[in-house]
């Protein structure tokens, strides 16, 4: 299959999940005992995440700009997940340049994944990400620092389950074969 067409493929899929199905859900774990509202998980970052390392800059900003304003126009939120998306595409180069051993133009064609990085590698790239998209997000939604534990506590909840969420979507989307790791060797 071609890059492009598992691309398209990946943005539908997890567009999928996010609009119809986790933007439904309002999540309440530790509500009654902490007072958070219900938050609704985000999955849609993972888009991101996913791009071939090969990907131009200027694609992957229009790349991001389209998946956050289909998040935004779902969601009503008004540019907010556009912001954030743009800013994750922006810091995404710098986390895999710092994790990865080699240049990124050394890696034609690849996307991160289990397959090519390993799960370690993977996981700690998807946490980096997904923490600093939850932490943008919820201090532009916040837009204070008085709640700062507030701001903490919602961040934290939000990120353990979109963890979930990305290591569930890369059990039963990723074709991990248990071969050599591509991209850490």
């Amino acid at each position: 299959m071609s890059i492009y067409l598992r691309n398209i493929l990946r943005f539908i899929t997890i567009m999928f999940i996010q609009v119809f199905l986790l933007n439904d859900i309002h999540l309440q774990w530790l509500s009654s005992s902490w007072g958070l509202p219900p938050y609704s998980p985000f999955l849609y970052p993972l888009i991101i995440l996913l791009l071939p390392l090969s990907t131009p800059t200027w694609a992957m900003l229009l790349l991001s700009f389209g998946t956050g304003l289909t998040v935004d126009i779902f969601m009503d939120t008004g540019g907010l997940h556009t912001a954030v998306c743009l800013f994750i595409a922006v810091v995404r180069n710098s986390v895999l340049t710092a994790l990865l051993p080699q240049r990124l133009s050394d890696y034609p064609n690849l996307s991160p994944g289990v397959r090519n990085m390993g799960w370690i590698p993977f996981l700690t790239y998807a946490a980096v990400l997904i923490l600093v998209h939850h932490i943008c997000y919820y201090l532009i939604e916040i837009w204070s620092f008085r709640s700062f534990g507030y701001l903490l506590l919602k961040t934290f909840i939000s990120f353990i389950t979109s963890m979930v969420l990305v290591i569930l979507y890369t059990l039963l989307f990723s074709q991990f074969s248990g071969g050599s790791n591509t991209l850490t060797e």
